[in-house]
């Protein structure tokens, strides 16, 4: 089939550009005619709470990538639904993950589907965000109505769909295993690349960094004198999203200057599995989630991890088998970091890991997408 998808892609950077390429990549191994429609403006500069929205380096040469997308300019999203409604897709795929983007993807499809051929099909990161604002649940709605159908990554996330449409296809899909920043290498070659002491084994909390993202709870859990005495050092390894201070203020008072690393910025694509190969554990000491793409990258580099009670994570990370789920307290944390250090418990959750992963396949993923494709066609959406 012909299939477009609509957000972010290089030359941007992160999570969402890296599973638009995989997931584009996966379509066109299986035979579809595939296009990526990006931004040329994602987020005007004063609101962005990073460095840099921009990677550097050469994208990827396999494929069609056409930067057309602002998502300010109502004009720019006529003219681009008019180009895709020209284009008449078979399907029309959005990946969405906050209401900023609402009127800008809403407006696209609206003109898109007015060729009465495409279906569009969004693939949900969340509904509600993680961070709401006024007006958010408005401009979902707007977005939400012209869907035909949707993949809900998250239990979570598809029930906060429910709120806004009960009349379309949706499945539940998992978010699939990001293995596109290549193979693990040697523990000694990534404490070596990282210039980490080999004489300490390593913690790893990875991602950018904002407060939902838990990474005070970490910190706190490091202070447990049960944890300086196993020899441990916890990376944090990621882009500041919002103030460090109150974050240093904390490594600071609590005296863990020695046994924290900081990698404070972006990590680029070819670095993350020197992070990943380098630490035996993965924590994600999240406060609210719908589910996270680290998740993915500890299962493809099989790292066990500790992931909070939280959102979609306890549905991808089974407690005692691949990992521990606990609540979000600094104590039961720590209590878990411990045993699994104490008590050698890698080698059992890896192997469990191996076997988990396999669920988490990019086929499944367009398996589910033609599939909801297909169901489109049984109701009848207004628009």
């Amino acid at each position: 089939m012909k299939i477009i998808i609509i957000g972010t892609a290089y030359p941007y950077r992160g999570g969402l550009a890296a599973y638009n390429e995989r997931l584009a990549k996966q379509l066109r191994m299986e035979g579809h005619d595939i296009s990526v429609y990006t931004f040329k403006l994602q987020y005007p500069s004063f609101l962005f709470p990073g460095k840099s929205q921009f990677i550097e380096g050469p994208g990827p040469d396999d494929l069609s990538i056409k930067r057309l997308v602002n998502s300010i300019n109502p004009f720019n999203w006529l003219n681009v639904g008019r180009r895709v409604k020209k284009e008449k897709p078979d399907i029309l795929i959005f990946k969405y993950w906050m209401p900023f983007m609402a009127p800008a993807f809403g407006t696209i499809a609206r003109v898109a589907i007015s060729n009465q051929h495409t279906k569009v099909i969004c693939i949900l990161d969340n509904v509600i965000p993680h961070e709401k604002r006024p007006g958010d649940r408005l401009l979902t709605k707007y977005f939400t109505k012209c869907l035909d159908g949707a993949i809900a990554m998250s239990r979570s996330v598809q029930n906060d769909l429910l709120e806004f449409r009960k009349d379309i296809p949706v499945k539940l899909n998992p978010h699939p295993l990001f293995d596109n920043f290549g193979e693990a290498v040697s523990k000694p070659d990534a404490l070596a690349k990282l210039n980490l002491d080999p004489g300490f084994r390593y913690v790893l909390f990875f991602g950018f960094i904002r407060a939902y993202k838990g990474l005070d709870l970490i910190i706190k859990a490091f202070s447990d004198e049960r944890l300086r005495k196993q020899n441990l050092k916890l990376i944090i390894a990621g882009e500041f999203y919002e103030d460090p201070s109150p974050y240093l203020k904390l490594i600071s008072d609590n005296n863990l200057k020695d046994e924290i690393i900081m990698f404070d910025r972006f990590i680029n694509d070819e670095e993350v599995r020197y992070f990943f190969s380098a630490s035996e554990l993965v924590v994600q000491p999240y406060k609210s989630a719908t589910q996270s793409g680290v998740t993915q990258i500890a299962y493809h580099f099989d790292k066990p991890m500790v992931v909070t009670d939280v959102g979609g994570l306890k549905e991808i990370v089974p407690d005692g088998r691949c990992g521990y789920v606990v609540n979000c307290d600094p104590q039961v944390i720590a209590d878990s970091i411990l045993d699994f250090f104490e008590n050698n418990r890698s080698v059992a959750l890896i192997e469990n890991i191996r076997v988990e992963k396999q669920k988490y396949s990019w086929s499944r993923m367009t398996e589910s997408v033609i599939e909801v494709y297909k169901k489109s066609f049984n109701h009848d959406n207004p628009k």
